[in-house]
């Protein structure tokens, strides 16, 4: 498929009629660019670059050269970058001075579109730069939800759940883009109000490696009379007997529930039959 075409090129139905109508509101030239008048999108979706894979790109290029242009329009004597920001640090690193590059003609909304698709394909783009790239289709093209998920080829709830990542603060976001916390984690989050509150459960979560289940009983203790710290630590016990329940269940071969109560609490082993009874006895006789 060929640069220079927007999202609904990649997902609309009718494709031919699609790239015939945008054919006729764009011109393509292919051509050898010096890489210095070349520059990356402002607004590009995509802001973090893996060294490691960016690298392989370097060594590849030194040794073929550049095989895929690059997409640009013209501004002035320069020239943006739309689609293969990624090539364009390779090829700068190799040591090129000019790479072959596509200039088209097309709408920013279509050079964002294309953009996000490229990295959505890839799944190069992390949470925060994806929820980033949504909510600028929505402020600056006025784009529904909707319109989006249609477009990138995702549910409307799962456009809706990624856009809301915005309201996060930014150290929250920071910790999502370094993988410390989870989508998961971040969804439950965004029910605390205030930047400092999001910012201490974050580091309480980091802290004590809380599942999202654990952070979702926290953040509800925070309304209740217990306090979080005794949340944390129910959390944390009731994990340590899903641990024993696991490992008794090994051994017995058989179901094995723990329960707690305000004054005692209860193993509780089944069995189906008296030879079942007896089995598991031997077993505790053996062990």
């Amino acid at each position: 498929m060929r640069l220079g075409r927007g999202l609904d090129v990649l997902f609309s139905p009718d494709t031919h009629e699609e790239q015939a109508r945008l054919k006729e509101e764009r011109t393509e030239l292919s051509i050898l660019l010096p890489i210095e008048k070349i520059d990356p999108k402002e607004g590009q979706p995509r802001k973090q670059f893996a060294q490691g894979p960016l690298d392989e790109l370097t060594e590849s290029i030194k040794q073929h050269g550049v095989l895929q242009p690059i997409t640009v329009v013209q501004e002035g004597d320069r020239y943006e970058i739309i689609a293969g920001e990624r090539r364009y640090r390779a090829a700068r690193n190799a040591g090129l001075t000019k790479m072959p590059a596509t200039i088209t003609t097309i709408s920013k909304q279509q050079q964002l579109e294309i953009a996000l698709v490229e990295n959505i394909q890839r799944e190069d783009l992390n949470t925060i730069e994806l929820a980033k790239a949504y909510q600028l289709l929505v402020e600056e093209f006025g784009l529904t939800q909707d319109q989006i998920a249609s477009k990138v080829g995702k549910s409307r709830s799962a456009v809706a759940n990624t856009i809301r990542l915005n309201q996060l603060s930014e150290y929250a976001q920071e910790k999502i883009i370094d993988n410390e916390i989870t989508f998961g984690h971040a969804k439950a989050i965004l029910s605390l109000e205030g930047e400092q509150q999001q910012n201490e459960v974050v580091d309480i979560v980091i802290e004590k490696e809380l599942t999202v289940r654990q952070l979702e009983q926290y953040i509800q203790s925070l309304n209740k009379e217990e306090t979080p710290k005794e949340t944390i630590q129910k959390a944390e016990q009731s994990v340590f007997h899903k641990q024993i329940e696991e490992k008794l269940q090994v051994i017995l071969g058989t179901k094995v529930t723990l329960s707690t109560g305000k004054k005692k609490n209860k193993i509780e082993i089944e069995y189906y039959s008296d030879e079942e009874l007896a089995r598991i006895i031997d077993t505790f006789k053996t062990t």
